[in-house]
Order: C-alpha cells, then sequence, then structure tokens
C-alpha cells in the first residue's frame, strides 16, 4: 500500500456539553449549526447528527465537525486532540 499524509486544512468544531433539547437549540445557534436533535440511537443518548454515511450520536464530550463540504459529524475526543490542535 502507498502511504498519505493529510492535508493541513482548518476545520470548525465545537464541543458538546449539553444534555437537552434546549441545550442542543442554544448551542447549535451558537456554533451556526443547523438545529440538530436530542435523542438515543444504537442505545446511545445525545445529539443526533445527519452524517453522509446516516445518522450518528454524539455524546457529552464530543466534538461536532464541519467538514469541507460543509457536512457535520462528531469526533471522540481523544481522537479529536491526536489529529487537530487549536489556532485561535
Amino acid at each position: 500500500m502507498k502511504k498519505y499524509s493529510t492535508r493541513s486544512v482548518n476545520i470548525e468544531a465545537a464541543e458538546w456539553t449539553g444534555k437537552t433539547l434546549a441545550d442542543a437549540i442554544s448551542f447549535c445557534a451558537a456554533n451556526n449549526m443547523p438545529e440538530f436533535k436530542v435523542g438515543s440511537l444504537k442505545g446511545m443518548t445525545g445529539l443526533i447528527i445527519p452524517t453522509l454515511e446516516g445518522d450518528h450520536v454524539a455524546q457529552r464530550g464530543d466534538f461536532i465537525i464541519k467538514g469541507l463540504a460543509g457536512e457535520y459529524y462528531p469526533c471522540k475526543p481523544d481522537i479529536f486532540h491526536m489529529k487537530y490542535e487549536s489556532i485561535g
């Protein structure tokens, strides 16, 4: 297999720390995101994020990343901190 490196790209992301629908509405508004819902999916409760691969759950502490094509997806904090660092 060939080896590849990640291109250096700036992203936008926010850490989800809420619990309720009211928290979700405030979080989404404060971060210029669509209004995601709070609910349960596959035994997990949190912010339901529609992604290109289907719905995913962002649990408390997960980061919501805005992708290059304007899509959103959740990322676990340990992976997020290994891959990204703050630039501002």
